[in-house]
């Protein structure tokens, strides 16, 4: 294995391990593998990526460390040269949250300083300018990310957010160095006194010297789209190519557990023609709605691509958190969708669309997979997941995909897209 990927949760796994399978320009995709939270057993041969998936965006930050070490021995006991701390481009997190303090205890574990921060997915429109991080022609903070019921994210100053969360300074590589290209920066990285520096980034050529830059780093941080050039750093990648497509022609759901404005507006056009079931979170919490009427409505529905969600808008979402407490309801609705995903799988669904990072997470834990193949894209940032038995998957990122995401999963899956 040559690149290990530590991602903190699985959506944004399943995102960098499409970046990696699939390359970009010169850079060759590669046989990726991802797996659910830290294998207990050694990674087949012939994996030239292997993405741990863990659910650690929202957990306590002691755990969220605890557990991205035991990820990065297990990735470096497989030979990895190379190892990569991915969160979201949007970079998920609180001013007490995960990001900084696990990037911080990867660079004291592998020695590295100098490392690395860079959020940028440009084909997203995730871009990085003076540090500040953008989502298309806005400030994150005002994209939308700031109503995050878990992760409000109210700066878009990712040197002062991170300031918050580790002690030192957060260094900064700007867009006019960046643009001198990959020496540059690598000098730049050298010379900065911080251990972590964030790097800006507007579009893929700016991901691709950054790749360059880091040929030999320990340690990278950054999301999927940091991963763009990095194969090409390792003489004779990519030569087993990604995995083969296979057809699946079982029954399809979706369980959409995301509240992003995309989510929702996807939700609207799926529900033109298709069943749909919107989830009462407050019937759910009250006891009055759970597992065996959401499993029996998509159920009922197996040829016609039968969607349930919980995707409220902000003001909903804020309204139930008042009233039963945000980890309670957060808990309550994970716990119901990985259910829901049991029973369905149980009853023959072989193709299985979540929306929702917490969601995702909630649903593979669930159905306790193992590991992943990955295979085609089927929007950028999200491709098809192929379990040992046959699952196929698609774990899509709440603002990921066009309208028509759900039915083109589905299709995908089954081999008509």
């Amino acid at each position: 294995m040559l690149i290990g990927v530590i991602a903190d949760d699985f959506t944004g796994a399943s995102d960098i391990a499409n970046t990696l399978a699939k390359g970009h320009e010169d850079s060759p995709g590669l046989r990726v593998v991802q797996y659910l939270g830290v294998p207990d057993q050694p990674a087949d041969t012939g994996v030239e990526a292997g993405v741990v998936s863990l659910k650690s965006r929202s957990t306590p930050v002691a755990e969220a460390v605890r557990e991205s070490l035991a990820a990065l021995d297990w990735l470096l006991a497989q030979g990895c040269r190379q190892i990569v701390f991915k969160y979201c481009s949007t970079f998920d997190s609180t001013p007490e949250g995960n990001i900084g303090p696990v990037a911080q205890a990867l660079a004291e574990r592998l020695g590295a300083s100098g490392v690395v921060v860079c959020p940028a997915f440009p084909t997203m429109g995730r871009t990085i300018y003076q540090g500040h991080l953008f989502v298309n022609d806005r400030l994150l903070s005002e994209s939308g990310m700031q109503d995050h019921p878990l992760t409000p994210m109210t700066d878009p100053d990712i040197r002062r957010w991170l300031s918050h969360q580790v002690p030192g300074p957060v260094g900064l590589v700007p867009a006019p160095v960046v643009r001198q290209g990959a020496d540059a920066i690598r000098q730049a990285l050298a010379d900065s006194d911080a251990t972590l520096v964030v790097v800006d980034a507007i579009d893929d050529a700016d991901l691709m010297q950054i790749g360059r830059a880091v040929a030999g780093a320990r340690l990278v941080t950054g999301g999927s789209g940091i991963a763009l050039g990095l194969a090409r750093n390792f003489p004779g990648a990519g030569r087993l190519g990604a995995a083969a497509a296979r057809a699946n022609d079982a029954p399809g759901a979706i369980l959409a557990g995301s509240c992003s404005g995309m989510t929702r507006r996807q939700i609207e056009a799926h529900g033109r023609d298709h069943p749909v079931l919107e989830i009462d979170v407050e019937a759910v919490m009250q006891d009055r709605l759970g597992v065996d009427d959401i499993a029996a409505f998509l159920l009922h529905h197996p040829d016609r691509a039968p969607l349930a969600f919980s995707s409220g808008h902000p003001g909903q979402v804020a309204a139930m958190q008042a009233r039963y407490g945000r980890e309670a309801v957060a808990g309550r609705l994970d716990a119901l969708f990985g259910d829901v995903a049991r029973r369905l799988v149980a009853s023959g669904v072989g193709r299985l669309v979540v929306a929702g990072g917490e969601t995702s997470g909630a649903v593979v834990s669930a159905l306790d997979l193992g590991a992943l193949e990955i295979g085609a894209e089927i929007a950028p940032g999200v491709p098809v997941l192929t379990s040992a038995e046959g699952l196929a998957l698609a774990l899509k990122s709440g603002n990921f995909g066009d309208e028509d995401f759900f039915i083109r999963a589905l299709d995908m899956m089954r081999g008509k897209a």
